[in-house]
């Protein structure tokens, strides 16, 4: 990769520049980064797409690039994973946002074990699904999950008042394409509630930042990024900021960079209103908007 070389934007089609290469930690390749000065995006240029192989039963373990990750554990332990605390602050984010009535349609798009999708259907009068491409798909329709297929979501296009998309973007190697995609899910109106690590923060050491793995986090954003692709998918992008529900969203987020796996007496003895503030002054992960279809 020459220092001088340049890629186009695939969010503002402006200019990227190179950033430098970075060897990734599970696959043993240079992956070369370039950032777009006009909107913020940062990408691999030779992003890893071997998907199944990627996205096989050793991801969902915690045994492939993501090692911070057990889904396998969390779909079968849903009382005892920390988990729950970002589902049910997901569920005060959209309810912050939106009245959950018993007619209502919510797609949990790149569902990962489908546990988000179980816990709405425990607490939610509305009606929730999923959906999943990944090895552990099979696993949460075992248990019972609905997970849409590939044809069903295609024959649900326009249907869904809600969809959200829990990092999920970071994965995808065209937002705007991807973006598009969900917009066709929702109702004129409906919400697009997404996470995704904001970029901003890291800036200038962005290769020292912990949630950059090149072999799956392929897209990063800053919200202004983040706002650019909702707005050229057909959204309107909107800064709400720390809205209820991000108290456990953080919580959780926290938890899990310590490396803790299980909801415990000790951490429920902690300080989380006062705590996750904090976090989020350094994370900024309400920086984000959210998308309204338009």
């Amino acid at each position: 990769m020459s220092e001088t070389e340049t890629l186009t934007c695939k969010i503002c089609m402006a200019a990227a520049v190179p950033l430098g290469v970075r060897r990734g930690t599970f696959k043993d390749q240079l992956f070369e980064i370039f950032r777009c000065d006009n909107c913020g995006f940062i990408f691999v240029s030779n992003p890893w797409l071997e998907y199944k192989e990627i996205y096989s039963e050793a991801y969902y373990q915690g045994q492939g690039a993501d090692r911070s990750v057990d889904y396998v554990f969390e779909l079968l332990n849903p009382k005892k994973t920390i988990r729950q605390y970002e589902w049910r602050g997901i569920v005060e984010v959209v309810r912050s946002h939106l009245e959950l009535v018993s007619d209502a349609r919510w797609l949990d798009f790149g569902c990962g074990n489908g546990g988000l999708v179980r816990y709405c259907g425990e607490h939610l009068p509305c009606s929730v699904w999923g959906y999943e491409e990944g090895w552990i798909r099979d696993q949460a329709v075992k248990l019972g999950i609905p997970l849409l297929t590939r044809a069903a979501l295609d024959s649900a296009a326009g249907t869904f008042d809600v969809v959200t998309a829990i990092e999920v973007l970071e994965h995808v190697s065209d937002p705007v394409e991807e973006l598009r995609r969900i917009r066709s899910l929702l109702k004129p109106g409906g919400l697009l509630f997404m996470t995704t690590g904001n970029a901003a923060p890291h800036r200038e050491r962005l290769f020292e930042w912990g949630y950059f793995l090149p072999e799956v986090h392929i897209s990063l954003f800053e919200p202004r990024t983040l706002a650019r692709a909702l707005e050229e998918s057909g959204f309107r992008a909107e800064f709400r900021g720390y809205s209820p529900g991000f108290d456990d969203i953080i919580r959780f987020k926290v938890l899990k960079n310590l490396g803790v796996r299980t909801i415990s007496i000790g951490e429920k003895a902690l300080p989380w209103k006062l705590l996750s503030r904090i976090a989020d002054k350094v994370s900024r992960v309400t920086a984000h908007p959210i998308g309204w279809a338009v």
